[in-house]
């Protein structure tokens, strides 16, 4: 092929404006101000409630800012996520919404945008703080506490039982960050403050409403003394109380359930006593999200870590708060 002068001219030129946007070392990418943006937001699956608030929480935020938005759903998949990512690098984003799938194998995908010159922000979920960090490698993650979520449900269990009883806990997603933390949260506030609280059995229910039955219909059968379920999100919590339907228990009276996310049906399992109290995790991310891109398009110093506020929902407010859950 010939390569004229021109072209490699062009060439050339192309490559130094390549390297003028890519950031200094342990810096993130910057953000030219613009009016609008061409922005990805890699979702990591739409197979419940939560996900599908999140999903259109950004959505109509994109759309109401004039943004165009290019949408992926990983399917459950970490390692498509990581392909989803790549191809919003390729088709030339200005920033990226990442909701990892998993702590770890999502380390790649944040590295490569970086490396491409394009400012990630993390939200709902993190990314293993050893191997990339907020501020450096990836703007900043805006999301819940989870691990307080933990302890808040761990306190009030200690407080209804009175500190006494037996606890199967259904885990979220292996290697996600609201599993690990809403496992540490909960377990060991149980352990210190409420030893007489045993901790039976725990096994991943993938955040899923039937994954969460099967496994406390497993769970149930080797422990038929337990007293309550921990489910890590209201998905398995509501799939728990199937379970001990099935089993011929009452859900709320011989075995308490207590969850976290703040979905409707739990608040609703409230009201109906099949639930005793859950701590909300809002999906609502779109306008804080593109709030804090916008922020930092213009210049501003984005905190590498945004709290969201959480309310939590028991027997006490769950009829006055459940049209303003999602």
């Amino acid at each position: 092929m010939l390569i004229t002068r021109r072209k490699l001219l062009a060439a050339s030129a192309a490559g130094a404006a390549g390297l003028a946007i890519l950031p200094a070392f342990g810096e993130v990418p910057p953000l030219k101000k613009k009016d609008t943006y061409k922005v990805g937001f890699a979702q990591t699956e739409s197979n419940n409630p939560w996900r599908l608030a999140q999903t259109a929480s950004m959505q109509d935020e994109a759309k109401k800012r004039g943004c165009q938005l290019v949408y992926t759903d990983a399917a459950g998949s970490a390692a498509k996520q990581v392909a989803d990512v790549n191809s919003m690098i390729a088709q030339g984003v200005d920033f990226i919404f990442l909701a990892p799938r998993e702590e770890k194998p999502l380390i790649p995908a944040v590295m490569a945008a970086k490396k491409a010159g394009i400012p990630v922000l993390l939200i709902d979920r993190s990314v293993d703080p050893s191997l990339a960090k907020a501020g450096e490698d990836y703007l900043a993650f805006v999301g819940s506490n989870f691990i307080e979520e933990g302890q808040r449900v761990a306190d009030w269990t200690i407080k209804k039982t009175g500190g006494k009883g037996k606890i199967i806990e259904l885990e979220g997603t292996i290697g996600s960050s609201p599993a690990n933390d809403r496992k540490k949260g909960f377990d060991d506030t149980i352990k210190a403050k409420a030893p007489d609280l045993a901790l039976l059995a725990s096994q991943s229910g993938d955040f899923a409403r039937d994954k969460g039955r099967q496994v406390a219909e497993t769970l149930l059968q080797a422990h038929p003394d337990t007293t309550v379920v921990y489910a890590h999100n209201d998905e398995m919590a509501i799939g728990a109380i199937a379970a001990i339907e099935a089993a011929g228990k009452k859900p709320g009276g011989d075995i308490l359930v207590v969850s976290i996310d703040g979905e409707k049906d739990a608040v609703q399992a409230i009201i109906d006593g099949k639930m005793g109290a859950t701590c909300e995790c809002s999906p609502r991310f779109g306008p804080k999200a593109f709030e804090i891109m916008y922020k930092y398009g213009s210049g501003e110093k984005i905190p590498p870590v945004i709290i969201n506020p959480d309310r939590f929902f028991d027997a006490s407010n769950a009829k006055d708060m459940l049209a303003t859950a999602f």
